[in-house]
């Protein structure tokens, strides 16, 4: 955004009411600074500087708005707000109204024309996961038989109030045929049918694709729009880059609570009360809870093995927070690699046996060094190093195949992979850790 003294410099202005002074300013920033700025004001004072943006900027800051929108629908006049939906983009209407309790909808709705308000229901059909709910209904389309001039003249004629216009579609009867950039426009003659110039070998998706895989082929083929097809090929709306980018954004934090054993919102994080807040991450943190009362379990079971060699204990924290980093890189490794489409479930084979031996070799180093520290630091003798050592040898090797192997699994069964992450897998570590333990111990020391 802008730096802390223009920040104060406009705060001081709102405060001093001086808004001409204000709107000069405001007119050389960005919408998304402006929208930054608004988020820091008051509900009353947002409103006072909202009204001070022309209608074009007005209805971009409103979309970028991460709070008080809802505060800002209620306080603006139906001739304000209608002008604010005449020049949102259709997907931001529609990723608005989602979000809007009923009788704002009902507001919305009540203040779009009859088109509009058609083509909103319709969006709002498709599955909240779906490419359809993600695409807009607003982009340019040409006619094959065209003329490069006679294109010009309709993207001139249409273009102001769609998505994007450097890259137009070609469709007859609303048939997808091909895709031209503006750039391939500009650098052919007007003279020129678009049929002639057109690009037919088209990258398309279905209105009931997953919207993560959607995401994942702006990533893959480095795309700007991604046309949205039915079933017969007819065109029905385009997604953008920047929707792209929400998605991907939407899904890292969905991932990143899930492996931070946090239910996933989709609130931003002042805006989430501690309540809900509280709601979100008790549930995980009890079943960990109560999972991690087996490690107490072992513990109790090999009670007299531990009083018959009190030295084993203080080993303990080690071998499972080594166990538990193992399986934790594993799994943030494999979680990514399916995240991109590295790695699919028919890859299991393969997966097990490349961290196998990444596991040997972790396993062998970890293992020499703790012979070493527990012989000469910790100053034990040498076959109780030898059980750390090999109880690190062991632990490592299973705690990597559970890290590599329970994400896939639970991809396979319809599950987020991100659940079967650290937390999860610790948990499982840290008791599997503490049987190979005591079962090594029980061999070595006799106990």
């Amino acid at each position: 955004m802008h730096d802390n003294y223009e920040l104060d410099l406009l705060l001081q202005l709102v405060q001093e009411r001086k808004f001409r002074a204000l709107r000069e300013i405001l007119n050389e920033m960005n919408e998304v600074d402006i929208a930054e700025f608004l988020d820091e004001l008051d509900v009353e004072q947002e409103i006072l500087v909202f009204r001070l943006l022309p209608k074009d900027v007005a209805a971009e800051v409103f979309a970028y708005l991460e709070e008080d929108q809802e505060k800002l629908i209620s306080a603006l006049s139906d001739k304000e707000l209608r002008e604010v939906l005449d020049e949102l983009y259709m997907d931001d209407t529609v990723d608005l109204i989602e979000d809007m309790p009923a009788n704002l909808v009902s507001r919305i709705l009540h203040n779009t024309d009859a088109s509009t308000r058609s083509q909103i229901n319709q969006l709002l059909n498709y599955p909240k996961d779906s490419a359809g709910s993600l695409m807009t209904t607003e982009f340019v389309y040409l006619h094959p038989n065209n003329t490069v001039e006679e294109s010009f003249a309709r993207i001139r004629k249409v273009g102001l109030d769609k998505e994007t216009v450097y890259t137009c579609y070609v469709t007859t009867n609303r048939v997808l045929q091909g895709v031209v950039t503006v750039k391939r426009l500009l650098m052919s003659t007007y003279e020129t049918k678009i049929s002639d110039i057109m690009e037919t070998n088209i990258l398309s998706i279905t209105t009931h694709e997953d919207k993560e895989d959607v995401a994942q082929m702006f990533s893959k083929y480095d795309l700007t729009a991604l046309p949205v097809v039915d079933g017969d090929d007819r065109l029905l709306g385009i997604i953008t880059v920047d929707d792209a980018m929400d998605v991907m954004e939407e899904e890292a934090t969905e991932d990143i609570e899930k492996m931070a054993a946090i239910l996933p919102t989709d609130k931003p994080y002042f805006q989430t009360g501690v309540f809900e807040t509280w709601k979100h991450r008790i549930p995980w943190l009890l079943l960990l809870m109560i999972s991690a009362t087996f490690t107490g379990t072992i513990l109790g079971f090999f009670e007299e093995a531990l009083a018959a060699n009190a030295a084993l204990t203080l080993f303990i924290p080690m071998l499972m927070d080594t166990g538990g980093n193992s399986g934790g890189q594993a799994s943030v490794t494999i979680i990514r690699a399916m995240s991109l489409g590295d790695v699919e479930f028919a890859d299991w084979l393969r997966v097990i046996w490349k961290e196998l031996r990444v596991a040997g070799l972790c396993a062998v180093t970890l293992g020499a060094v703790v012979f070493g520290k527990v012989m000469v630091v910790d100053r034990k003798d040498a076959t109780v190093a030898l059980v750390v050592a090999l109880t690190i040898f062991f632990t490592i090797i299973i705690a990597k195949l559970i890290g590599c192997t329970l994400p896939m699994l639970a991809k396979r069964l319809g599950f987020d992979p991100a659940v079967m992450a650290s937390p999860f897998i610790t948990t499982v570590v840290d008791a599997l850790s503490l049987l190979v333990y005591f079962a090594i111990a029980t061999q070595v020391l006799g106990l």
